[in-house]
């Protein structure tokens, strides 16, 4: 061996990172990502669907403990309702819709979509939603059935809404970024309280979520109509969508009036947003009892402005301040206001002021925290909406500072 020469051999690689695709055989990551969009995401969300039946397995709150049976009973009783009554009848309270008992309280779309998996529940297993009879019914059959609707709207829904997301925010990059895509798809899908709310106690939130990241997605890569109907139709599928509401609202108002003809522009999306809603809202229009019968579920004051298990602004200080014995519920319904305008007008006038597209994403965090920390009777699965905007905040470290 002579001294005084380095000799060159081959090079070594001492680390590799995950999911890096100079050597596609180092970890079964890298082996997944080094495919085609197509089948790294169909191997990734067979996995989000193993873990979510999985969680179908287990049992869930409220099984077998009369009188209200829990969220599984609250779910078949809107479709019995649905299947079993006309449409008029599904808001209204009389002697064979009693609102105390499970009353449907959410908007239009959450009531059609309980009629078709109530139509699919009807044809293979009838007495699941058999007018009164049907209470308290939970047989495996109709466990099983209400179980893959909701699996079935996770799929038709919110996963394709995620591949669309991703695939708009990685649109122009190298394919050297499959690995981060990847990555990102699994955060999303195998969000844990999605997948527990949704799957553990048949919820459909990937319905109104779905439209929402689809509704995002949509508006990010200059589909403003299509990402507004999208977005009425969460709203319209659950009213806590309207977290999202004054961001949507500044970001295209802003957007619009800095075009060349702004008045066309606001027009525009001024029609698809009321034909979304009066084509939602079709059967409810012919008469304002009607309607106010239906806006009178989506808000409910009665309970109060707290749960005693949500942890929002509220709740959390009620240890010291004792909101409902010292106020009112019409004063407390005024201090919620004021107090949820206070904390997401700045991101609205900041939007219709600059609107960008990194703004726009800051402004949907910052109007849904703001509402779940002070809107009035928030929901535990409330917070589900911040969570999902944290994966649309994956654009923040995308777009440039112009946004």
């Amino acid at each position: 061996m002579e001294h005084g020469k380095k000799k060159r051999g081959p090079k070594i690689q001492t680390s590799t990172a995950v999911g890096s695709e100079s050597d596609p055989d180092a970890n079964i990551w890298s082996f997944i990502t080094s495919r085609s969009t197509s089948s790294w995401f169909l191997c990734i969300s067979l996995f989000a669907v193993l873990i979510r039946l999985a969680v179908a397995l287990h049992p869930y709150s409220g099984a077998h403990t009369p009188p209200m049976f829990g969220d599984y009973e609250a779910q078949r009783h809107w479709m019995e309702i649905t299947v079993n009554l006309p449409v008029k009848d599904w808001y209204r309270n009389s002697s064979v819709n009693d609102l105390g008992y499970w009353g449907l309280d959410y908007p239009p779309l959450t009531a059609y979509q309980s009629y078709f998996h109530g139509v699919l529940l009807k044809f293979f297993d009838p007495a699941s939603v058999s007018l009164f009879t049907s209470r308290g019914y939970e047989s495996y059959i109709g466990k099983l059935l209400m179980r893959w609707t909701v699996l079935m709207s996770d799929l038709m829904i919110f996963f394709p809404a995620v591949l669309y997301f991703i695939t708009v925010y990685y649109s122009g990059k190298t394919t050297g970024d499959r690995s981060n895509m990847a990555w990102h798809t699994l955060m999303i899908l195998l969000n844990p309280c999605i997948i527990l709310i949704d799957h553990g106690h048949f919820q459909y939130n990937c319905i109104s979520l779905g439209l929402t990241l689809a509704a995002v997605a949509a508006i990010l890569s200059d589909r403003d109509l299509v990402g507004s109907m999208l977005f009425c139709l969460a709203l319209n599928h659950k009213q806590m969508s309207a977290y999202y509401a004054p961001a949507f609202f500044g970001y295209l108002l802003g957007k619009s009036l800095r075009r060349k003809n702004p008045i066309l522009e606001v027009l525009k999306l001024g029609f698809v947003v009321l034909g979304t809603f009066a084509l939602v809202w079709w059967p409810y229009l012919h008469s304002m009892d009607a309607s106010l019968e239906v806006l009178s579920r989506l808000a409910p004051f009665e309970r109060g402005i707290y749960e005693d298990y949500v942890a929002n602004f509220w709740c959390a200080t009620s240890v010291v301040v004792k909101w409902k014995r010292l106020f009112s519920t019409q004063l407390l319904k005024l201090l919620s206001l004021t107090a949820t305008v206070s904390a997401c007008i700045p991101s609205m006038i900041q939007l219709m002021w600059s609107p960008t597209k990194r703004g726009f994403l800051q402004g949907l965090l910052n109007c849904s925290l703001s509402f779940y920390l002070f809107s009035f009777q928030v929901h535990e699965k409330s917070i589900l909406l911040p969570f999902c905007q944290q994966a649309s905040w994956l654009w923040k470290n995308h777009l440039s500072s112009g946004g």
